[in-house]
């Protein structure tokens, strides 16, 4: 593995930890805060929504950056919002610094999925994304658990303490390992920015990510409390949970960059995200079981990151083929559709926790991810050359 793909892992890791984190510290918060459950949910959607708008718009400013630098600049950006979460004094400090890491992390996955792909054969691609995203798989296996269990004992403020001197280490890696003559892209003009923007092909693989991403957030957001007040977990069983199921996710995330390589992108998804409406749909009939609850979660771990090496290398698959001039852009975009996607999941589980009850997500993530494998489907179609009817 060349050295710069381990240093985009080890800040792919920073960020995921503190991306996902948020998840298990919702009860906390809303606790320590005095707010309601979907104002602390709130915080999934506000992070999302300044990933989705660093993604395609500071990728499309920074592209003449070198990119070592820009990886640097982004990690200092990241520590600093996380320091600032650390001394929030409120709630609307707190959604200020979530903010700001969003922001950062949106470059980050934009521009290292193409360094990525940039550094192996192009038949490796998916698994060089998989693994650099293998980052955010690890950091639910030990950061979301760990940072829970934090956030539980010594509270949430400290958590993000604890994901300052992460963005630190990651800042270290890339200074370390990252080459200095890993150039920046010419940027694209503004013309190529609004075909990737207006494209049909690119926007049916936008919106087939921001929904089989985003719908398994319905229910994900929620995860922390609804294993405590349906399935009748401890909190501190809930960091174990947590563990498991990242576990679950870091096999699931080298297992679906190795089916996007080995039998093509539109397959691996169609069979993935079959299995998360399945999965989902089971789930709400297992949420109030204990046992069986717990074995759904972990079983749904497998599938609900594998999408992500598909979706990241077909997108820059299709923008080689219709936008070559703007693929960083045409990334960005997709980093930011996954965002999209969980901010409205986060969003719709937010209400439906509000209106119907912790109990009615997971079917409503099912119906979510639903109408993606119908676009999956709808897609793979259209890439098949037209065949002329033989008479």
């Amino acid at each position: 593995m060349p050295l710069a793909l381990l240093a985009l892992t080890i800040s792919a890791f920073a960020i995921g930890t503190t991306e996902f984190v948020i998840v298990g510290l919702v009860p906390t918060i809303a606790n320590q805060l005095a707010i309601s459950l979907p104002s602390a949910g709130l915080l999934v959607s506000i992070y999302a929504l300044g990933v989705a708008v660093g993604a395609p718009v500071l990728t499309a400013l920074t592209g003449r950056f070198p990119r070592k630098q820009l990886l640097m600049a982004l990690m200092v950006l990241f520590t600093a919002g996380n320091i600032l979460a650390w001394q929030a004094p409120d709630y609307t400090t707190l959604v200020i610094a979530r903010l700001l890491t969003g922001l950062a992390h949106g470059v980050f996955f934009s521009i290292g999925s193409t360094i990525a792909t940039s550094l192996v054969p192009k038949e490796k691609a998916a698994s060089a994304i998989a693994i650099m995203f293998g980052g955010l798989t690890v950091a639910l296996v030990t950061g979301v658990p760990l940072g829970t269990f934090i956030g539980q004992h010594f509270g949430w403020r400290e958590t993000f303490l604890a994901v300052s001197v992460l963005g630190v280490i990651a800042l270290v890696a890339s200074l370390l390992l990252v080459p200095s003559n890993i150039p920046g892209r010419a940027s694209a003009s503004l013309s190529d920015q609004l075909k990737v923007l207006t494209h049909p092909r690119l926007l049916i693989i936008y919106a087939i990510t921001a929904l089989g991403y985003g719908g398994v957030f319905t229910a994900f957001t929620f995860l922390a409390p609804m294993m405590q007040d349906l399935a009748g977990f401890s909190p501190s069983a809930v960091s174990w949970i947590l563990l498991g199921y990242g576990v679950s996710v870091a096999i699931g995330n080298i297992w679906g960059g190795k089916l996007a390589d080995k039998h093509g992108a539109v397959p691996a998804l169609k069979f993935i995200f079959a299995a998360l409406v399945v999965l989902l749909l089971i789930f709400q009939f297992t949420a109030s079981v204990q046992y069986a609850a717990l074995a759904t979660v972990l079983v749904m771990g497998i599938f609900a990151f594998g999408n992500v090496p598909g979706l990241q290398v077909y997108v820059v698959q299709k923008a080689e083929l219709y936008t070559p001039n703007a693929v960083d852009v045409a990334s960005g975009l997709n980093i930011a559709a996954f965002n999209i996607g969980i901010a409205l999941g986060s969003i719709i589980g937010g209400q439906t926790v509000e209106h119907f009850g912790l109990n009615q997500t997971p079917w409503i993530g099912a119906a979510i991810v639903l109408i993606a494998f119908l676009l999956i489907g709808l897609s793979g179609r259209l890439d098949k050359p037209a065949r002329v009817a033989l008479g």
